[in-house]
Parts: C-alpha cells; structure tokens; sequence
C-alpha cells in the first residue's frame, strides 16, 4: 500500500419523513466524506431535505442526489416498470429539488447515485440505465456517478459523457458474481461494526471482498457506503472510519475537497 491511498466512505441520509426519524445523520455527517441525500421520492419531505443539506455543508460534507423509483411506500426498495422517458423526467425532478436545498445551503449537489431498487435494476436493465444517464446528462454532465463496478448503469453513464465510479458496500453481502445479495435473503445486510470494518479495509486495500458463497471477488472502489438506515448504522461507520485510518487510507470525497 503506498501513502496515496484514499477512499470516500458515503451513507444515505435525509431519509426522515415528516414525524418519522430514520437514522442519526448528525452522528453520521460526523464520520463520512460525502452525503447521498434523499430527493423525495422514496424518504425525504422538504424540511427534512433543507435540514440534511444545511448540516451537511456546515461539516464540508459532499452532497450528492439518491435518486429513485417514486415509491414512499416502499422506501424505493420495489422495482417498478417506468418507461424511460418518465423516468428520465423523475430524476430531473429529484435533481431539481435536491439542488434547491443545496444552494439555500450554500453549496450544490456534487453527484448522482441512484437508490435501492432503482440502484440494483440499473445493474442490468439497459434502458433504464441508460434513461438515468441521460437525465444527469441533461441536467448536468459535469456531476459524477456512483454505482456497482462492472454494471450497465456505469457503461451507460460513460457512454452518455459522464464520470463513472465505482463503488463498495461495507455492511451488504456480495454474490460470486461482484453483485449484492437480495435483501429477501438471510444475512443480506451486516451488522457486526468489527467485521464490516474488517471486510471495508480488505476492500480498500486489497481490493477483494469474500462473497456469501466463500469466494473472494475483485472489487475496486472509489468510495465505500454504509447505509445510513442500518440498525446500527452509527456504530458501524465509526468502526470503519476507524479501521480505514488505523490501514493508513486517507478517508476524502471523490468529488474534490480535502480528506475529512
């Protein structure tokens, strides 16, 4: 390991929703580089949004757009069938509103990464990756794009003229394939801070992680997420922030600014 490595570690915030709290994203804002706030669609109302964009720039934190299917119901975890053009104009809209509260901030949104079972559809699904790609596109093709290493969505996003990067999960497990197990699945989600720690270190490192099934897939990272939604989610972040520090990996957004 040389002395220029570095890592962005994200957690999804701004998911409260009216009198509904989910997470502790002052905790969190403490311990991460960048912010991928919610914008409505799946959690989020307008004061929760404005409030996580406001902490946020107050720490330095990178903002970046969770973008997803409009399912509130279901948190955004139920993949729906929307045509591309309506999908395309649902991220602009998400885009749009995130970006309000950024810069009442005074800051922006930074970058895109689409949320849950948007976030997994577009691993495959080529003509709604490519209906996301050409929303951020439109709305600007400056912002990067986070997603898994490998997916459809990152090749349709490169296609499109934006900037690519991959990204890693601490606390979800990964199939053989490089790809996350279905939250349906035992044991999907990770909950012990010493072994998600354990594993992010590997990933940031070595760039390897040990699969559900035993074997060891390659994964190369330019930011690493803890989901901010987790039980435990606070405890697991720190353990990691703490690991990553102790390997001697600088912890820095991968949009610019200084490491945190």
């Amino acid at each position: 390991m040389t002395s220029e490595q570095r890592i962005d570690l994200n957690a999804d915030l701004g998911e409260g929703f009216g009198a509904w709290t989910l997470g502790d994203d002052d905790a969190l804002l403490d311990l991460i580089t960048s912010a991928n706030v919610a914008c409505g669609f799946h959690a989020g109302d307008p004061t929760v949004l404005r409030r996580t964009c406001e902490r946020a720039a107050e720490r330095g934190v990178v903002i970046g757009a969770q973008v997803g299917y409009r399912d509130l119901a279901g948190f955004g975890r139920r993949f729906i069938d929307v045509e591309p053009h309506d999908l395309t104009n649902d991220v602009l809209y998400q885009l749009g509103a995130l970006e309000a509260f950024a810069r009442v901030a005074g800051t922006q949104v930074r970058y895109v990464k689409p949320h849950g079972a948007l976030y997994n559809a577009i691993v495959h699904h080529e003509e709604q990756a490519m209906a996301v790609a050409e929303a951020v596109r439109r709305y600007d093709p400056t912002l990067p794009v986070l997603g898994l290493p490998g997916s459809v969505w990152l090749a349709a996003a490169e296609g499109a003229g934006l900037t690519p990067v991959a990204e890693a999960f601490a606390d979800r497990a990964y199939t053989a394939e490089g790809t996350l197990v279905s939250r349906r699945e035992a044991d999907s989600v990770l909950h012990d801070p010493d072994h998600v720690a354990e594993r992010t270190v590997r990933m940031a490192t070595r760039h390897e992680v040990v699969a559900a099934d035993g074997s060891v897939v390659s994964v190369r990272a330019g930011s690493v997420c803890v989901h901010g939604d987790s039980e435990g989610a606070v405890a697991m972040a720190a353990a990691v922030r703490r690991g990553l520090e102790e390997a001697g990996v600088r912890l820095a957004p991968f949009v610019g600014g200084d490491a945190a």
